[in-house]
């Protein structure tokens, strides 16, 4: 049987935020100032696009006072210099690359905060983004990506997230083995200790 690889979620997964700038909310809060009607898609196209705050203001049409955009940016680089592992990311993930299992991350995510994964994460074998590859979770089109990261078929992968929806069942749907992680106990994962020690009891 061949040895699984495994794919996680980031935020609440992985990684978490002690408290959000929201920029990119920001921006567009600006822009209903300026009479712009917020789309559907606004949130979706931030995920999905490679865009720094300055590209989002000009792509929604949105004019910032350049010591407004100064600020902001300013907050969006606290924000990422104050996020943090979970210790139990770091720790699983350093016990399945020690036992030979290929791991990548998956994440619906705007450009900026790709920095703060790779920081706390450095040696994944992939590295799948929304804005890279223009689309978001539950599209199977990200999906596809994470496996060819790790280089497996869907039925060898394993995923786990904090999003029932995208994290599990749509990976499943997708043919990987999806896994929900709740840490309050709502789920049978509530740590990614608990979740990388069952990938090695199946190697």
């Amino acid at each position: 049987m061949p040895t699984p690889a495994v794919i996680f979620d980031a935020f609440g997964t992985l990684i978490k935020i002690s408290k959000g700038s929201s920029p990119y909310r920001k921006i567009l809060k600006i822009g209903i100032e300026q009479g712009r009607r917020p789309q559907p898609r606004d949130g979706e196209c931030i995920l999905s696009l490679p865009m720094d705050l300055r590209q989002a203001a000009d792509f929604f049409g949105i004019s910032v006072e350049p010591s407004v955009m100064v600020c902001l940016e300013s907050d969006l680089s606290r924000e990422l210099a104050d996020i943090q592992a979970y210790s139990d990311g770091i720790h699983a993930v350093r016990l399945l690359q020690n036992a030979g299992v290929k791991v990548a991350v998956c994440s619906n995510l705007a450009k900026p905060y790709a920095s703060a994964i790779e920081r706390l994460y450095p040696m994944l074998d992939g590295y799948i983004y929304s804005f890279q590859v223009g689309a978001v979770k539950p599209s199977f089109k990200i999906y596809s990506h994470a496996i060819q990261a790790v280089s497996a078929s869907p039925a060898e992968v394993w995923m786990i997230g904090d999003s029932k929806e995208c994290d599990c069942d749509c990976p499943t749907a997708f043919g990987m083995r999806g896994f929900w992680l709740d840490r309050q106990g709502r789920s049978p994962h509530s740590s990614l200790d608990q979740f990388a020690k069952g990938v090695l009891g199946f190697c």
